[in-house]
């Protein structure tokens, strides 16, 4: 009776070991390249910067081994700039039970937070997340959400516009009021306007729709322009750059997508690279790093950028002042 309970319990424990390793086995595949893993995108509008940081995180997942149609399923939904859809777009990446979710702009990321609060969630091509609401603290995040922000060095925009337009005294700043970003980037633009001895005279659209005839205005008031990392003057930034050229007054924009668009120059960060951070985030989350332990990054990259041709219009060489940011 001795030799058969041993033998049962032998077979007990040689099962319950077998159980055990595929168990162990199963949880370091999930966290591998070869498993299926499925990433939500939600994404505002479409819009330059917005764009190039959706971009720029698939790409780099592809570089980490994660390739749409393989072993990857994006989840890509965007909402076109219309509050309704975001609520409903939440919604549903909330019940599509991704590895994780990707918001790309501070309203994307606030709907997908108040929707869902247990798929790890990555937000980026926001400037200020914790006055977004999205977390408490950059450095340890307070709920289930971290990511990248696109904080420009403001202060050092502000310097570089007084040094290529040294004579310019009013300083326009146009900006949507509604965008959380965009009134924090201004806050930081009137104390380092202040700080120069010069006059900051401010400016608010709504809609792309009200941008040619607010610019218009602001540029018969004042000598230059600034603009922080505002989605709707983004998207409607080319109308700036004619009103610009029009009315000969220089603009310097927060990113590098806008001077191309109609800025003179600007230190910015790439936002191709900006996505592509935020994949490198994504992928630790993938193999089981928990969000908390996660802090909020900021750009490891800030360069000069140029529009040869406004820079030209406006007589100015930004390469002088290149190296001080």
């Amino acid at each position: 009776m001795m030799k058969k309970h041993k033998r049962l319990w032998l077979v007990f424990t040689l099962a319950l070991a077998l159980l055990v390793s595929a168990c162990g086995n199963k949880q370091s595949n999930a966290s591998g390249k070869d498993a299926k893993v499925k990433v939500g995108i939600l994404q505002l509008m479409d819009q330059s910067a917005l764009d190039q940081a959706r971009k720029g995180f698939i790409a780099e997942l592809k570089k980490e081994g994660y390739t749409e149609g393989k072993n990857l399923t994006i989840d890509y939904v965007n909402a076109q700039n219309d509050q309704s859809n975001l609520k409903s777009m939440s919604e549903k990446l909330a019940k599509d039970k991704n590895t994780v979710n990707v918001a790309i702009a501070t309203p994307a990321a606030q709907a997908l937070m108040q929707a869902d609060k247990d798929t790890p969630q990555l937000f980026t091509a926001i400037t200020d997340p914790v006055s977004a609401g999205l977390t408490t603290s950059m450095k340890k995040p307070s709920g289930n959400v971290t990511g990248t922000s696109d904080m420009v060095p403001v202060a050092g925009q502000i310097k570089l516009l007084h040094q290529l337009f040294p004579k310019a005294k009013k300083i326009g700043l146009l900006y949507n009021a509604a965008e959380p970003n965009s009134v924090y980037a201004i806050k930081l633009a009137q104390a380092a306007i202040k700080k120069l001895g010069l006059q900051a005279v401010s400016k608010t659209v709504a809609t792309t729709a009200d941008v040619q005839q607010t610019a218009t205005a602001l540029a018969s008031q004042v000598d230059a322009i600034y603009i922080p990392a505002d989605n709707v003057l983004t998207a409607a930034m080319a109308t700036v750059g004619k009103v610009s050229e029009d009315k000969k007054v220089p603009v310097i924009p927060a990113t590098g997508p806008m001077v191309q668009l109609g800025g003179v120059a600007t230190n910015g960060i790439d936002y191709t690279k900006l996505g592509a951070q935020t994949a490198q985030m994504a992928v630790k989350i993938i193999k089981g790093k928990k969000v908390a332990d996660m802090p909020v990054e900021t750009p490891k990259d800030v360069s000069l950028v140029v529009n040869q041709k406004l820079a030209k219009l406006f007589k100015v060489d930004p390469a002088k002042v290149a190296g001080d940011k």
